[in-house]
């Protein structure tokens, strides 16, 4: 039962991260020249498409296994940093991407940093979260739970949501996940970004499920 919840778990977030990135070449329009900074993300993702620009960095906290030789036809580097201290020039990349990340890297004032440092970094900006507002919470694959204070979180996360379930976490582990997992609402993303497009992912339609920070390369530099 649990392989089988989990099965669909990950095929339902494939399909949803496949339609985000056609979006993402849709509304962006990367060029074969550009040079593109993800942002927590992973050679596999793009590796099982035509590479969109001409390099892409991966960041992480920690580093990532990557043999260049078996995709020859793509141009990647896997680097290892904190995003809310990059060590990269201004304007050094002309995009910066990054999906579901940046409601992991702590509580506000880490989320300020990261949404400035990735300002300061990026010419162009595709940063994607999960919405507060959605009732269903997709880490924990549970309704409302993210609305709940912490306490209580921590008290039924292990034994009322499929996450629980399936990873049989231990106490540490649930403390770690509920204290550096801080879903954003569309006004505090607003304020993160303020010189970007917030778009709307909805659920069935209706319900927003995720916000995209969207901003095209602009010649004037971010403040």
């Amino acid at each position: 039962m649990s392989f089988s919840v989990h099965s669909i778990y990950q095929q339902v977030f494939k399909l949803w991260r496949e339609k985000r990135i056609a979006l993402f070449l849709e509304r962006l329009r990367p060029r074969q020249s550009d040079v593109m900074l993800d942002v927590g993300g992973y050679p596999d993702v793009w590796v099982s498409r035509p590479q969109p620009v001409a390099r892409i960095d991966t960041l992480n906290l920690y580093p990532v296994e990557w043999n260049p030789s078996v995709f020859p036809s793509h141009s990647m580097r896997t680097l290892v940093g904190d995003a809310r201290h990059l060590s990269f020039p201004d304007r050094s990349y002309d995009i910066v991407f990054s999906n579901s990340v940046i409601e992991h890297v702590g509580g506000w004032e880490s989320q300020k940093a990261f949404a400035s440092e990735v300002r300061r970094v990026g010419k162009a900006l595709w940063i994607q979260t999960p919405a507060f507002e959605c009732p269903v919470e997709p880490h924990y694959m549970a309704f409302f739970i993210h609305w709940l204070p912490q306490g209580i979180q921590r008290v039924v996360v292990r034994w009322l949501t499929p996450w629980g379930w399936i990873e049989r976490p231990v106490r540490k582990e649930i403390g770690r996940m509920i204290s550096n997992t801080r879903l954003l609402k569309k006004r505090e993303l607003k304020e993160l970004f303020p010189d970007c497009e917030i778009l709307t992912e909805r659920l069935l339609g209706v319900l927003p499920k995720s916000y995209i920070a969207v901003r095209k390369d602009d010649p004037a530099p971010a403040r």
